[in-house]
């Protein structure tokens, strides 16, 4: 050990005449610890909101949508073409449009969407998030998500009327399953029959609303949307998951910007604390400097004691924290102990997922702040005249 990091440790660890300073460096320590376990803490959530909305609407929406405005009168040609592509997964045509569903007196607006239940199960993962019942769906069977059964006590086998939103008519229907995506928009509002029930309710006579596609990889999306695009001419319209959700995900970014600046602001305070510490402890160890310098120890020698002594501190409180931090990140992703209002944040539980390279970038971004910190502190240490420090003792 080098003979300036052994003092530092001495004057780190030392029972000090003022111990005012040492109250000072705990509460220095106890404040960037804080201040690194709540970055690394809501930076995971923020991530985990982000990854949590993202697999909830990729599982329940198509990748890719191609539709027309009027619809897409002979889609079987175009779905053979898009289903002999390498680059697609899945293809599956649909109905999408807005309904009113009836249960005895009352009526609320849905989503209603016409699906071709042999094929959706490649493009969605709708399938996996049922709870009663099965996709083997007739003319007059539907499916709903498990909040709009809970709100009409709705189960199997119950009727229900779909009022067509053309020409006013009520269509009977009958559950055939119900579903739980874990997502409240589309448990409470999206609901699903098969594709020649759809045309009927929506009057499309042999046409469909688009054709859905999936991918092996979704963060291709947005390249083959083009490529589609160009392909297929203007007389369709393509859009991908990232366009239909854009304005979602640059809200949940710039909120997670937003919180990382907010946080840091306590990691920077408590860290200019540390120069606070250093500035009375070059006042209380000014002898100390006197002698030091007096047998010859160089003001290169003096910064460094004094530099090193804030970076324990730093390094202390910055461990400390990112500890702390990721046992409460671990806590909080397996245990779910933090429930939300799911009509409010469409999920039930607190999502949490921590990556490496974010904790890695606050722990280093503190460090380096404290490391700031003690630039002039520890040179004004090494400016001290050996002289005057020693004339008075």
């Amino acid at each position: 050990m080098k003979w300036e990091l052994f003092i530092s440790w001495r004057y780190f660890t030392a029972r000090r005449k003022e111990r005012f300073i040492s109250l000072i460096s705990v509460i220095s320590i106890l404040g960037i610890a804080l201040g690194v376990m709540a970055l690394i803490v809501v930076i995971a959530v923020m991530n985990g909101f982000d990854q949590e909305l993202r697999q909830k609407i990729v599982s329940v929406n198509p990748h890719i949508l191609i539709e027309q405005p009027a619809g897409i009168k002979n889609y079987q040609t175009l779905l053979a073409d898009l289903a002999d592509r390498e680059d697609i997964a899945g293809v599956s045509p649909f109905i999408n449009g807005q309904a009113l569903l009836k249960v005895d007196r009352q009526v609320t607006g849905v989503i209603l969407r016409g699906i071709q239940p042999v094929t959706e199960t490649e493009v969605t993962q709708i399938g996996q998030y049922l709870v009663a019942g099965s996709l083997d769906l007739s003319d007059q069977d539907i499916v709903i998500g498990n909040e709009l059964a809970q709100r009409y006590y709705l189960n199997l086998g119950d009727e229900l009327g779909v009022i067509s939103p053309n020409e006013g008519k009520t269509f009977n229907f009958k559950v055939a399953a119900i579903f739980n995506s874990g997502m409240y928009e589309y448990d409470a509002n999206l609901v699903l029959t098969n594709i020649a029930a759809a045309q009927k309710l929506f009057d499309l006579k042999d046409a469909v609303g688009g054709i859905g596609l999936r991918l092996d990889n979704l963060y291709q999306a947005q390249a083959l949307r083009q490529s589609l695009q160009q392909e297929l001419g203007l007389k369709y319209w393509v859009r991908d998951w990232m366009s239909l959700n854009r304005n979602l995900f640059s809200a949940l970014k710039l909120e997670k910007t937003a919180m990382f600046v907010i946080v840091a602001l306590v990691v920077l305070v408590a860290c200019f604390n540390i120069a606070s510490i250093l500035i009375m402890l070059v006042m209380e160890k000014t002898k100390d400097i006197g002698i030091l310098k007096a047998i010859g120890a160089s003001n290169k020698a003096i910064k460094k004691i004094f530099t090193l002594e804030g970076l324990i501190i730093g390094l202390s409180g910055t461990a400390l924290g990112a500890a702390g931090g990721i046992l409460l990140c671990r806590l909080l992703a397996r245990y779910e102990f933090i429930h939300l209002p799911r009509d409010i944040y469409y999920i039930e539980t607190l999502p949490v997922q921590m990556r490496w390279i974010d904790s890695l970038i606050i722990v280093s971004g503190a460090v380096l702040i404290a490391l700031l910190a003690t630039i002039y502190p520890a040179h004004q240490a090494a400016q001290l005249n050996p002289a005057d420090t020693l004339r008075y003792e």
